[in-house]
């Protein structure tokens, strides 16, 4: 029998990693940091778009905040080349 270590995200918390194991837990810490860093960004986008937003429930910014952290490179491509949000998502990948 061999022994194997994951890791997750405290912020996910282990509950929740244990819930939905095939994205929440990782074979290595390098993963695992790049979900923290990802739900950081997420939480300071959410507070950002609760503020400037009038309106704007927490519900549906977190939806939000978490859609452009897991796509922080294509959103960082898209400065340079603001054309690129929506060639990537009509065809299904990242250009």
């Amino acid at each position: 029998m061999a022994v194997e270590a994951l890791y997750f995200s405290t912020r996910d918390g282990l509950d929740m990693a244990k819930k939905n194991p095939d994205t929440m837990l990782f074979a290595s810490k390098a993963e695992a940091d790049a979900r923290d860093k990802m739900l950081e960004l997420t939480e300071e986008l959410r507070e950002f778009l609760v503020k400037r937003v009038d309106g704007l429930s927490e519900e549906l910014a977190d939806q939000c905040a978490l859609a452009i952290a897991e796509n922080r490179d294509l959103f960082q491509r898209a400065l340079k080349k603001p054309h690129l949000l929506n060639e990537a998502s009509e065809g299904g990948e990242e250009a």
